[in-house]
């Protein structure tokens, strides 16, 4: 069994604090500064990603649909963390409830798994493109990408409810206890329970590998058919914008799965605590904000259509 802090000996209702950063108070404004200024930069541009491909006709295709899907979720994912982040960073430390804790991890779960599933969807919809395409039109109609974006969300809903209510079965002895992170996450959570945990650490193994290994073994081999069916093009151009749009979304599969994967599914021992919270900051910021910017460098169609929008907009303004 994992080591347990001590337990407190105050009566009331249980209540979690985040362990800082640091102490130092020029750090902590600086941390402040850095974690508001990557936060604003993942809202504005995954907003402006799901603006370009709503007022872009010629952008209403199933590449782009769940592109913006993946945004919008990327926008929810981060708000869900960041806020309480931000005011727990620069100040004295503000407890949080037994029950905002387990609302912050229920919907960071959902938000996390529905991001896991939907680069899953992102990657058959390139395989039926690249593979298929004289059939993408038949195959990836509009009521099939809706079915399956509600797919991904409800099967995320159902497993994160079905985690949160059983890890917070659990009692946590003492008032006020102190989570080794900067959300209220599973394995730090986990770690603070003063009961047996074997059988939640089990059953988290087996989300993980649903949510992170069975996807990412389709993604795999996904992209082999996709590989092969690129290699197989004859036109140059054809194979480039192919491996260009591909890139982009194994950049932001490996980095997602690959941290993920060095959080949930890695042997949990005292050791990897301070990692798992390292680890936490490449999804929580480093995801989010390389998704809008990699798909808008690397996608002509995006940085078109994004051109455009702002050359409307200035000439607008200065009629």
């Amino acid at each position: 069994m994992l080591a347990r802090s001590p337990v407190l000996n105050q009566s009331g209702p249980t209540e979690f604090v985040f362990r800082m950063f640091t102490a130092v108070p020029q750090f902590q404004a600086l941390l402040f500064l850095l974690f508001l200024l990557l936060y604003l930069m993942i809202i504005c541009g995954n907003t402006a990603i799901i603006w370009v491909v709503c007022s872009h006709s010629s952008l209403h295709t199933p590449m782009y649909f769940f592109l913006s899907t993946l945004s919008f979720v990327e926008i929810s994912y981060t708000t869900v963390v960041v806020p309480l982040l931000l005011s727990n960073v620069f100040g004295a430390r503000k407890p949080i409830s037994l029950a905002g804790c387990g609302a912050q991890m229920f919907f960071f779960l959902t938000l996390g798994g529905a991001d896991c599933f939907l680069l899953a969807i992102m990657a058959y919809d390139r395989y039926v493109a690249i593979c298929h395409p004289l059939h993408y039109t038949l195959i990836m109609t509009q009521k099939l990408c809706i079915q399956m974006v509600a797919c991904a969300a409800a099967l995320a809903l159902y497993v994160s409810l079905q985690l949160t209510s059983l890890i917070f079965t659990l009692p946590f002895c003492g008032r006020l206890r102190e989570i080794n992170h900067f959300l209220c996450d599973v394995p730090p959570v986990l770690r603070l329970a003063c009961a047996d945990i074997h059988v939640h650490q089990t059953v988290l193994y087996v989300v993980s590998i649903l949510v992170l290994v069975i996807p990412f073994i389709l993604i795999s081999v996904s992209y082999m058919f996709i590989a092969l069916a690129i290699l197989r093009m004859r036109s140059a151009e054809g194979r480039s914008r192919a491996f260009s749009t591909c890139s982009s979304h194994l950049t932001v599969v490996l980095l997602q799965y690959g941290f993920c994967a060095l959080v949930y599914l890695r042997p949990q021992s005292g050791a990897s605590v301070d990692k798992d919270r390292q680890f936490a900051l490449i999804y929580t910021f480093v995801t989010p904000l390389l998704n809008p910017l990699i798909y808008t460098l690397r996608n002509k169609d995006v940085k078109g259509a994004l051109r455009n929008a702002i050359i409307s907009k200035s000439a607008s303004d200065t009629n």
